[in-house]
């Protein structure tokens, strides 16, 4: 049976594109080369790709990229964007948790919730962070975004997710965050690329930065900083709040 993260993501590259929250590419990628000191040299990990918008446009500006995913529809459309930009990208498909790769990038990039912190159990979470992390090579570093914990303690996932979407997007309702869990469930509602509409009981896990903080210093990072994530807009000024829906971490060997 199928994780509603893999019934969502098939059959909606389109749809997916046209998502309010993939909107911030060029200020992502911005942000990501300013990191890396404009270095491209760099071999560079993008993890959870999607339909490749990091890929391709870190690829366009001159970097070495390879995009893995676990949807078949969201890499095919990765590919052929690609393809129309003249670019040369390994589009991969893999499962976050089981990455083929040993100390072979200098850079991890997940961006936008790619598969962190999805996955049904926190152990499936932790193994997505230590696959990436067996990706690096040993002064590596890793750049993510997840959800922020402490948003949900004072204010509605659901009233957020409301706010922020435009008709045709997909919606959020019934949403129940377990304090217990830190997990917010919520019926997720969306037309795919076929116009077949869909609903999905979906859950995702909401982190504090004291839990990413322990992960990562488990796989041994000896740098983390965490900080507010703004859709396109990533800042190391942006000190991390309860009003951010999301946190950007940086994390280095």
């Amino acid at each position: 049976m199928k994780q509603w993260y893999e019934s969502l993501f098939e059959n909606y590259a389109k749809k997916y594109d046209a998502e309010n929250f993939v909107q911030g590419t060029l200020g992502e990628c911005d942000f990501v080369e300013k990191e890396i000191a404009f270095n491209k040299s760099l071999k560079i990990l993008d993890i959870g790709c999607g339909t490749g918008r990091h890929s391709i446009e870190l690829s366009k500006r001159g970097y070495d990229i390879t995009g893995v995913d676990l949807s078949e529809s969201q890499l095919a459309s990765a590919k052929e964007k690609a393809e129309k930009e003249n670019l040369r990208i390994p589009f991969l498909k893999c499962d976050a948790r089981n990455l083929p790769f040993l100390k072979e990038y200098d850079l991890a990039i997940m961006l936008c919730e790619g598969g962190f912190p999805l996955m049904e159990t926190d152990e499936m979470n932790y193994e997505i962070l230590k696959n990436a992390t067996k990706s690096l090579k040993e002064h590596g570093k890793l750049i993510f975004t997840t959800l922020n914990g402490l948003f949900p303690l004072y204010h509605s996932v659901q009233q957020f997710c409301e706010s922020h979407s435009k008709d045709g997007n997909a919606t959020y309702k019934s949403n129940t965050f377990d304090l217990m869990t830190f997990r917010d469930h919520n019926i997720t509602t969306f037309e795919d690329d076929f116009g077949n509409k869909k609903e999905l009981s979906s859950n995702e896990r909401y982190y504090v930065p004291s839990e990413i903080t322990w992960l990562l210093k488990s796989l041994g990072y000896k740098k983390i900083e965490i900080f507010g994530a703004k859709l396109g807009q990533f800042s190391r000024n942006d000190k991390l709040t309860t009003e951010d829906f999301e946190m950007l971490v940086i994390a280095e060997k």
